[in-house]
């Protein structure tokens, strides 16, 4: 009953979107009421004139409206339909409150009865949602039906042609843009109209009235035993058989179920082509015309029993259950790929920011680290300036004490010798500890340049097997998804081939700083060592002399020229070494 009120309804969705409305843009109460009436006639349902004016009784809240009809559509006259009725009556009494508002006003190569007929056939074959239209695929599946039926070719690359435009502009057609396509001709040239005009009742028959097959055969008789031929419709669970194919005088019928059955049987009594339906009640004899319908015969029956047995719905009907299953199949698996794709795009978008933000994290640490070599340098210029000042008060210093010493013997020469010799260790002292710890700042920087550019090269690996990952799962899709994900997989190999080169220059980095870590290990080791060097040769020559001090505050002796400048221990220590040399000489 589901499928059938579906199918009632798309009939008077047409019939009700044709009335006109008022004023305030609803459909008059008066036109619902004398809609109501004739679909309760022709649905063979009980009117209930009070109920429907209560229904829409006249008040601030009643649903005069597109709305408030369906409430009333269900409740009183869908809810209540049995199946008695004519479907034919139905349809055509929906086509006539529409038609005239909604059929194109030019020159159609069909006649209104078959305009009528493709509607119908729209109805049946349109999508189940409102507004009603016919998809690609259903249009395709129809206008095939028909070619087929007039004995045509099917011409499939101009309803190709004809689909891409189509796609291109909507979804499907309605059901005066399908009349106005079929009606133009465009599929059906170089045939009369009497043949197109068959061909649609043909398909008529078949989707909407559940004609199997047709067609003149003989019928022997169960009284008088004669031969008599009749047109005979086979429907899904009942054969008709008529005095002609204008079905106006009908002869009686076959009842169908899963009991009966057919059987050839061979030629007797001067007729030929014979086969015989087995029913519960009784049997039928009936002979074709030849053998090919003959066996056509056969095997629809067959089929309409198998259907029957198995509890199926008609042959076009499954196949039209199928199509919308398919498509609606695809469509969750094109949401699906589309959901996916936004997925993809998002993680993308997110690893772009990422590397965004690291590429910023690699400036802002470049420009820390050439402020803080700005500061460092700026430091070392200080130190120089503050060393030079040092070195310009030392050197004043030693002016002074060499205009004193000039004054002094000429033993004291060698004794200003060494200090000068000192003095260059100290110089040169100094310069190995700046070396030294300038090679210790080195050291430092390329050990945390090194640690830093670990650090990113693991997690750029990390990257690498997550997209290879990714790339893999990828691969593993079915081939309908390979082909729409080509475009996406290719940025992820341009995103990977980056990806690997960056990390080319990271290994190549950590290589180059590896090789400056060497190089400055090196120089620390050579400036320790010259350190050490400079520190046994200061304490060798600290143990030959000592640096000039202040004398003391005791009385300087008076020579005869004028007033020594050592006290009397170190004349004592000078008057050893001159009695030692004196000794020596002699």
């Amino acid at each position: 009953m589901v499928g059938l009120k579906e199918e009632l309804l798309k009939s008077i969705w047409h019939a009700f979107t044709a009335l006109d409305l008022d004023r305030s843009g609803k459909v008059s109460k008066s036109q619902l009421k004398v809609l109501s009436h004739n679909l309760c006639t022709v649905l063979n349902v009980p009117h209930d004139p009070v109920a429907l004016e209560e229904h829409f009784r006249d008040d601030d809240e009643g649903p005069v409206s597109n709305q408030g009809y369906m409430p009333y559509l269900n409740k009183f006259i869908l809810e209540k339909v049995q199946g008695n009725f004519d479907k034919v009556e139905f349809n055509r009494m929906c086509w006539t409150l529409c038609a005239k508002k909604n059929l194109s006003k030019g020159p159609l190569q069909i006649s209104d009865e078959d305009a009528f007929k493709v509607w119908v056939i729209f109805n049946f074959l349109s999508e189940d949602k409102y507004p009603l239209i016919i998809v690609p695929e259903e249009i395709e599946y129809l206008l095939k039906k028909i070619t087929e039926a007039m004995g045509a070719g099917w011409q499939q690359e101009q309803f190709d042609h004809y689909k891409i435009a189509l796609n291109t502009s909507r979804e499907g057609l309605s059901a005066w843009e399908l009349i106005d396509l079929i009606g133009s001709g465009q599929f059906s040239k170089g045939m009369d109209r009497q043949t197109v005009s068959m061909a649609i009742n043909e398909v008529f028959n078949e989707l909407i009235l559940d004609v199997l097959k047709q067609g003149y055969m003989l019928k022997k008789g169960h009284k008088r035993k004669n031969w008599t031929e009749r047109w005979f419709v086979l429907k899904p669970n009942i054969i008709s058989y008529y005095v002609s194919e204008d079905l106006k005088d009908k002869k009686g019928d076959i009842i169908l179920d899963g009991n009966c059955c057919v059987e050839a049987l061979p030629d007797k009594d001067g007729k030929k082509c014979l086969f015989l339906i087995k029913c519960l009640d009784k049997s039928f004899e009936i002979s074709a015309s030849d053998k090919k319908k003959k066996q056509e015969w056969i095997q629809a029956i067959q089929t309409t029993v198998s259907l029957l047995r198995a509890g199926s719905p008609p042959p076009h009907k499954e196949a039209r259950q199928k199509r919308k299953e398919l498509r609606q199949k695809l469509l969750a698996e094109q949401e699906e790929l589309e959901r996916q794709m936004k997925e993809l795009q998002t993680a993308n978008e997110n690893k772009q920011k990422e590397l965004e933000t690291v590429r910023k994290q690699l400036e802002a640490a470049a420009a820390r680290a050439a402020e803080e070599e700005k500061k460092r340098l700026q430091t070392q210029v200080e130190l120089q300036d503050r060393f030079s000042l040092e070195l310009e008060r030392e050197k004043m210093v030693r002016q002074k004490m060499e205009e004193q010493v000039a004054q002094k013997s000429s033993e004291l020469e060698q004794y200003l010798q060494r200090v000068r010799e000192l003095e260059e260790m100290y110089k040169q002292l100094q310069e190995a500890l700046e070396v030294e710890k300038q090679a210790r700042q080195d050291e430092e920087t390329v050990r945390k340049l090194q640690a830093r550019l670990l650090e990113e090269e693991s997690a750029k690996r990390a990257e690498l097997e997550k997209w290879h990952l990714q790339q893999q799962q990828t691969i593993q899709m079915t081939e309908a998804e390979k082909q729409e994900l080509e475009n996406q997989r290719m940025i992820k190999e341009q995103a990977l081939q980056v990806a690997m080169q960056q990390l080319e220059q990271l290994e190549l980095e950590r290589k180059e700083a590896l090789e400056q870590y060497e190089e400055v290990k090196k120089k620390l080791e050579t400036a320790a060592n010259n350190t050490k060097t400079w520190k046994d040769k200061v304490a060798h020559h600290e143990g030959l002399i000592r640096l000039i001090e202040p004398g003391s505050k005791n009385p300087h002796l008076i020579t005869n020229w004028g007033p020594a400048a050592f006290t009397e221990a170190e004349l004592e220590e000078r008057q050893k070494s001159w009695k030692g040399k004196k000794a020596t000489s002699e």
